[in-house]
């Protein structure tokens, strides 16, 4: 029998959760949503600590707390924005190993002894955690370049891939039938690869999608384990990770312009991707920081596009210092989000936030999207994919379909850049060699820094 007491706290740490995720929906709030959030796990885990009276191995128990606090700890402090979206891939992924592990540990214990359900519970639990498991680090690998960000094709890959699938739902429905050690170890196994094979054809441009998809995973995966451990509160958290990464993942996929089922069943209709950077030399104009800032500050209205090359120079508040120097010689100033700019979904926002840029200052794409064509300078720093015309006219490109900013309808684009090399997705942007465009090569933070100096003697 549940005490009353632990009944009413698992019910508070459920509210606690619900509320971090409304709160979490808005920048504003986003810092009480983490802080409420973590009010509401360490509550969870200390109910169990108090209403468990058999709790078995409490050293090891604590030992793993002890060492999973450092580290998450230690994380938090020394990884940088740009490593955001690798940290966010392992934490996912760790979690769906984890509700992987803790179910099969159920099974060894319990086998088929709690009944059906429970047992189809841990069949879709191994399943769905081991491929968020194995496919959140391939997402790492990726994200982390240690290995290309471009689909991966295996030769015969679809047929692998198909074949994977349908040993692992025959495997599935086996062990849900004959519930033996050899078949789960069987189908832990063939699990993981599947989550390997779903996530290689992924190119760059998708990975933003694949990270909320794989959190949808975990997150049902951990409340299937809620089933299995008869723990409610694991049940509600899982649910709304589960809930909320869906809808997320629907919203990328439109946000980029691509049918969810792309995504889904990548795999099976990937092909190898031949959008390679140009080797031909082509002419661009380009400039220097006095040259930019006198073309800032006779402008009338300027639009920032902040992208990946922001959070790597950790140049936001440079880039904040230069806006409002702008704003106080006149000129309207706002930035332009695009959904899916940086690794993954609202980077950017978290970015410049860090900055204490006005909220009311970043628009969305839908809404600054018309506003380029009044704009006197478009700046982009940092960003490539999201403003690469190719979206809109070359079929041909992995990124074709995506809604861009409008960077080219502004009268004038200054574009930031380290060098000439290609976006994350490897597509050449024919933006950089529009007539209209200067480049401003060189570190965002150092050029940024160069364009307020300039700026301030004017």
């Amino acid at each position: 029998m549940i005490p009353a007491w632990s009944q009413l706290a698992n019910l508070g740490a459920a509210l606690a959760f619900i509320l971090a995720l409304k709160a979490l929906s808005s920048p504003k709030t986003a810092r009480l949503g983490n802080r409420i959030g973590a009010v509401g796990a360490i509550a969870a885990v200390a109910i169990v600590f108090f209403s468990e009276s058999n709790l078995k191995h409490l050293p090891l128990i604590l030992i793993a707390v002890a060492f999973g606090t450092i580290v998450g700890f230690v994380a938090a402090k020394k990884v940088q924005m740009t490593q955001m979206p690798q940290m966010v891939a392992l934490f996912n992924g760790v979690g769906g190993g984890a509700a992987m592990a803790v179910s099969s540990i159920e099974f060894l214990k319990a086998g088929a002894t709690d009944g059906f359900v429970a047992l189809f519970a841990t069949v879709f639990t191994v399943v769905i955690g081991s491929i968020s498991f194995t496919g959140s680090i391939v997402t790492f690998l990726k994200l982390q370049e240690l290995m290309t960000s471009r689909p991966v094709v295996l030769p015969l890959g679809r047929f692998i891939t198909i074949g994977t699938a349908l040993t692992t739902l025959v495997m599935s429905v086996y062990l849900m039938v004959f519930p033996e050690i050899w078949a789960l170890w069987t189908l832990v196994a063939l699990s993981l690869v599947m989550g390997i094979l779903f996530v290689l054809p992924v190119g760059g441009a998708d990975v933003p999608i694949v990270i909320s998809l794989l959190n949808a995973f975990t997150g049902l995966s951990v409340a299937a384990s809620g089933y299995v451990l008869d723990n409610v509160l694991l049940l509600v958290a899982g649910t709304l990770v589960g809930a909320s990464g869906t809808l997320l993942t629907q919203l990328m996929a439109k946000a980029m312009g691509r049918p969810l089922t792309s995504t889904l069943f990548g795999a099976f209709t990937a092909k190898a991707s031949t959008a390679t950077a140009s080797a031909v030399d082509r002419p661009v104009k380009s400039a220097g920081p006095t040259d930019i800032a006198i073309m800032l500050t006779y402008a009338t209205k300027v639009i920032i596009v902040p992208g990946y090359g922001l959070a790597v120079a950790q140049a936001q508040q440079s880039l904040r210092e230069l806006v409002d120097l702008l704003i106080s010689k006149g000129v309207e100033v706002e930035y332009a989000i695009h959904p899916v700019a940086g690794r993954m979904p609202g980077h950017m926002n978290v970015l410049l936030a860090e900055a204490d840029v006005p909220y009311e200052q970043l628009k969305e794409m839908d809404e600054i999207n018309s506003e380029f064509s009044n704009a006197s300078v478009a700046v982009v720093v940092g960003a490539n994919d999201v403003v690469n015309p190719a979206a809109r006219t070359d079929k041909s490109s992995p990124i074709f379909g995506m809604p861009i900013l409008n960077a080219d309808q502004a009268e004038q684009v200054v574009f930031m850049k380290r060098s000439m090399r290609p976006g994350f997705a490897g597509v050449e942007n024919e933006l950089l060699f529009n007539d209209k465009t200067t480049l401003l090569f060189g570190d965002a933070k150092d050029s940024l820094s160069k364009v307020v100096a300039a700026v301030k003697s004017m």
